[in-house]
């Protein structure tokens, strides 16, 4: 069983700063990529950042230049730290890996975990 547990999220007012947490845990055998998603009320999911092996980082064009994305490969860990935050990065943030098992090495199955809420409002 494999878990994605964030953490992090809260209250924060626009202009500000807070940084998300992500820990993989489980029977897990290599995560490739690690990244990060966010649903805003009424809206659709949608890819903020992600950080696969060896490099690629990819960020949405909202958060360029204020959101950065970074892992601790040996603890299974991913962050993101938000600054200058705005109103609408106002969202549900979800962690998101990809990663094969011991039992299927070969097969990359994606996990999403339950979320942290995140609000900016003054």
């Amino acid at each position: 069983q494999v878990q994605l547990v964030e953490s992090g999220g809260g209250l924060v007012q626009p202009g500000g700063s807070l940084t998300l947490s992500c820990a993989a845990s489980g029977n897990i055998f290599r995560i490739f990529s690690m990244g990060w998603y966010r649903q805003a009320p009424g809206k659709s999911r949608e890819l903020v950042a992600l950080m696969p092996n060896g490099g690629n980082t990819k960020y949405a064009d909202s958060v360029k230049g204020r959101f950065t994305i970074s892992r601790d490969n040996a603890n299974d860990t991913a962050y993101l730290q938000m600054t200058s935050l705005k109103p609408e990065d106002t969202a549900v943030y979800y962690c998101n890996a990809l990663l094969t098992l011991p039992s299927n090495p070969g097969n990359g199955v994606d996990y999403l975990g339950k979320g942290t809420l995140v609000i900016v409002s003054s």
